[in-house]
């Protein structure tokens, strides 16, 4: 009895300092990202997903920070391996969450990078998948607010590419900001960002 004891006791603390290294890392990884150290951000973003690999939340971010420093990137190889880890990244975390509305945000936005990129190139392909992405996220998790608030941004950039009114789209930008205040994850490191964007947005409106 006194082994079994004594060993529980060790298995649970080897599953506490694995937490804390999961703790640490992830922290440290996001205080890189803060500061613009992006390809040491991902690099450890990249070693905790291979030692997490049944958790979804490290290849996330190893997808979205190679995703938003691609954005404005000039250079089409850099910009192509990004995206391109980006999306590999991505689907490890799909096949971990499937159905998961944030990361189907997350490959729209691979999208959008390369939309911004080449226009004339991606355009027509990548649009029309977003859509299909957007409203899949939407009906998997309606009162996510990044869900929202990425499918008005979406919804606000077609209607100006197209000469269209965007201001029918500024109230689920509001409606995005009031789901900012309550919406909440038990899930530790789950994507929380989206407000200070919201907010943007819906001065813009006005």
């Amino acid at each position: 009895m006194k082994k079994l004891i004594i060993a529980m006791l060790l298995l649970g603390g080897t599953v506490t300092n694995a937490q804390d290294r999961y703790t640490s890392g992830m922290e440290k990884a996001f205080g890189l990202w803060q500061e613009q150290k992006i390809v040491e951000a991902s690099n450890l973003f990249e070693r905790i997903a291979t030692a997490e690999p049944d958790n979804w939340l490290p290849y996330y971010y190893v997808s979205q920070v190679n995703t938003v420093a691609s954005f404005g990137e000039k250079d089409e190889v850099k910009l192509s391996r990004q995206l391109e880890k980006a999306k590999e990244f991505l689907e490890v975390a799909k096949a971990i969450s499937p159905d998961n509305p944030e990361l189907l945000i997350q490959e729209a936005l691979i999208n959008t990078a390369w939309i911004s990129f080449d226009g004339a190139t991606y355009g027509m392909t990548l649009s029309s998948k977003n859509v299909q992405l957007y409203s899949k996220a939407l009906e998997l998790a309606p009162e996510n607010p990044r869900v929202i608030l990425s499918k008005a941004e979406w919804d606000m950039g077609s209607a100006r590419y197209f000469g269209k009114d965007t201001s029918p789209y500024c109230k689920d930008v509001e409606r995005a900001l009031e789901l900012f205040a309550t919406f909440k994850s038990d899930i530790p490191f789950y994507p929380t960002w989206g407000k200070e964007r919201a907010e943007q947005v819906l001065a813009s409106c006005k």
